[in-house]
């Protein structure tokens, strides 16, 4: 009798699979490396990973929309004369005039004001929609210059020198010449229609030193009014943020990998930088170390998407966060609605990432004035005022829970993580054990 072999299933690499096949076709067909936005894609250790211990006989809970639970907080009260006051501790990232559309940037003023919270411009210098509509405007100092005056620094409530981003931490933006418009151009003092490429360092300085002189500068031109930022990719979050407390900030901004970004290398964004989970114990603690834990705030950014989310950054010891991906989608970004035209442009809803093009059916990452008119800035503005409304409201239901009359006394001894990656990440002990990874020579 003859035995057949019976056929096996054909099995894919893992190495290989189907993504990085399709790349290495892309590559072999083009020569010119992928470009495109929304940061990291890969899954990474995650505020997922964390959960909290709620209250029970050894922890007593507060009622639930009867007890008060505090959501302000105060950034820049180191040297600035007038520090931001916020009433709830996530604010909107900066992403450009240029990158986004006129219309989504007045929406983000406009959300971020019904929500007693602030916006920040991006690259690209500072709209008359956005300082109209933004009650707090944060005005980013970034290595092109581009759009920068002193007016406009007089004219913003902050400033935040940025000196990287977590989708790209030593690496420079893009911005294709189809979304440089006449008015994009003007402000950026750019050709119309030619690509450009921002600087990756500031021109002016190269060093945590000449950086102190930049930021008494800053101050100078302000009148010591301003709060001064400093924001860093998350690369080197201990050292940087040490380094940005000496030269005087008022404010360190931590921006992880999961982090956004209009266009850069896909090469960059997936394998350059660290986790938003595993910045943020290092930035503390080298507050900590300085003695400078709560009188230089702390911003945490990167992936930011819900209230459990801000409570548990919150509770490593972070003053406030700061959402960008998220602000975009619920101003209408990645919309279903746009199934059709997503599909046209070879991608689908929630997957769509070529925001450079300025093809972008919502109308959010454009300068197509056709396309913008999809964009109604009172309405896209209430969407984000209900989304942040939502996240707040989350995060005090944690925050109750576990016994607390506000969001800022969250502590990691409310957390307990789920993996061991997490676990040495946070800072806090696997769920079960009283066991963290990396403490006591474990």
């Amino acid at each position: 009798m003859t035995y057949k072999n019976p056929p096996t299933t054909p099995r894919k690499s893992a190495t290989f699979d189907d993504y990085t096949l399709s790349e290495i076709r892309r590559a072999a067909a083009t020569g010119i490396y992928d470009i495109r936005g929304a940061g990291a894609k890969r899954k990474l250790p995650h505020f997922d990973d964390l959960l909290f211990l709620g209250a029970s006989i050894s922890r007593y809970p507060l009622e639930g929309y009867r007890e008060r639970c505090d959501t302000s907080v105060v950034l820049g009260s180191r040297h600035a004369k007038k520090p931001i006051e916020l009433k709830i501790p996530i604010t909107i990232a900066g992403m450009s005039f240029g990158s986004l559309s006129g219309p989504a940037k007045e929406a983000l003023g406009r959300g971020a004001t019904l929500s007693g919270t602030s916006t920040t411009t991006g690259d690209g210098g500072m709209t008359e929609e956005e300082r109209g509509h933004s009650k707090q405007l944060v005005y980013q100092y970034l290595p092109s210059r581009y759009g920068m005056n002193p007016r406009d620094l007089r004219r913003a409530d902050a400033i935040e020198v940025v000196v990287g981003q977590g989708a790209k931490p030593g690496g420079g933006g893009m911005l294709l010449g189809q979304k440089i418009s006449d008015r994009v151009a003007e402000m950026r003092t750019l050709p119309k229609g030619i690509d450009q490429r921002s600087a990756s360092r500031h021109p002016d300085w190269t060093g945590p030193d000449d950086l102190e002189i930049k930021i008494l500068e800053l101050r100078e031109i302000t009148d010591w009014e301003k709060p001064i930022y400093v924001k860093v990719g998350g690369a080197r979050p201990y050292y940087d943020t040490a380094l940005a407390v000496k030269a005087g900030a008022d404010v360190v901004v931590v921006d992880g990998m999961q982090g956004g970004t209009a266009a850069t290398q896909e090469v960059f964004i997936e394998n350059v930088g660290m986790p938003t989970l595993a910045c943020i114990r290092p930035a503390v603690q080298a507050l900590q170390d300085l003695g400078m834990h709560r009188k230089v705030q702390l911003i945490v950014s990167g992936g930011i998407r819900n209230g459990a989310d801000v409570a548990k950054a919150l509770a490593l010891g972070v003053d406030a966060v700061s959402i960008g991906t998220a602000a975009l989608v619920a101003l209408g970004d990645n919309d279903p609605r746009w199934e059709s035209e997503y599909n046209a442009l070879g991608t689908t809803a929630g997957a769509y990432d070529d925001w450079h093009e300025g093809r972008d059916p919502a109308g959010i990452t454009t300068q197509d004035p056709e396309l913008m008119k999809r964009v109604d800035p009172i309405a896209a503005g209430r969407r984000l005022a209900n989304y942040l409304k939502v996240m707040t409201l989350e995060a005090q239901t944690i925050a109750r829970a576990c016994g607390k009359n506000s969001l800022h006394n969250l502590e990691p001894e409310d957390l307990v993580a789920l993996t061991i990656e997490a676990a040495a990440m946070a800072g806090v002990p696997l769920a079960g054990t009283n066991w963290i990874p990396g403490k006591n020579g474990f």
